[in-house]
């Protein structure tokens, strides 16, 4: 199953028939991409699942409709088991940025993770999951796909937010902070979360 979000409306793509979904379950091959990126746009759809009888087939046809962004990023825990947050847009979210080129996905991920909260010395953990949603960049769809790490922060720091890439807030929250802030974050962010307490 592939799940690829646009303002947090998903568009999931399975193989299965018996699947629990809220949404409306459509014929992949008889189903209209732009036409179902608009309407989710434009909240006309709260979110739509597609059946695929060759599911790897579906998922290289659905990309083949972008330009596909590929980003990195970390879910980061500190001695104290708490999670780093970052604040950008008026959102909770976790560090992460684009792949530059001759960079390694796992290099990407922590070198983003670094500049975006100005931390150092992180350890690489286990590969958590990708993630991918839909954004606009001049009028044109784009799919941005975000592979997940799981991180260990192994010095207590202080912490400074990027500034320049618009992230106000870089912050260690407990249990109970984490839940508050994952109230006010993105669908995506909540599979990472779920990856990480089902590992």
């Amino acid at each position: 199953m592939y799940k690829v979000f646009i303002n947090d409306r998903p568009i999931i793509l399975t193989d299965s028939l018996f699947m629990e979904s809220d949404f409306e379950l459509l014929n992949y091959k008889s189903t209209s991409i732009p036409e179902i990126i608009h309407k989710l746009k434009k909240g006309r759809l709260d979110g739509v699942a597609l059946f695929c009888v060759d599911l790897q087939e579906c998922w290289d046809n659905f990309k083949d409709h972008f330009k596909v962004i590929s980003a990195a990023g970390g879910l980061v825990l500190n001695k104290k088991k708490e999670f780093l947050f970052i604040f950008r847009g008026n959102k909770w979210d976790l560090p992460k940025g684009r792949i530059e080129k001759g960079e390694s996905i796992e290099e990407t991920a922590v070198r983003e993770v670094e500049e975006e909260c100005g931390i150092s010395q992180l350890k690489l953990h286990d590969f958590l999951l990708t993630t991918y949603h839909i954004f606009f960049h001049n009028k044109e769809a784009r799919l941005k796909e975000t592979h997940w790490y799981q991180m260990e922060a192994t010095i207590d720091e202080v912490l400074t937010p990027q500034l320049e890439e618009g992230i106000t807030i870089a912050a260690f929250k407990n249990t109970e902070e984490s839940k508050k802030a994952l109230e006010d974050t993105y669908a995506n962010i909540h599979l990472v979360f779920e990856t990480y307490y089902q590992k």
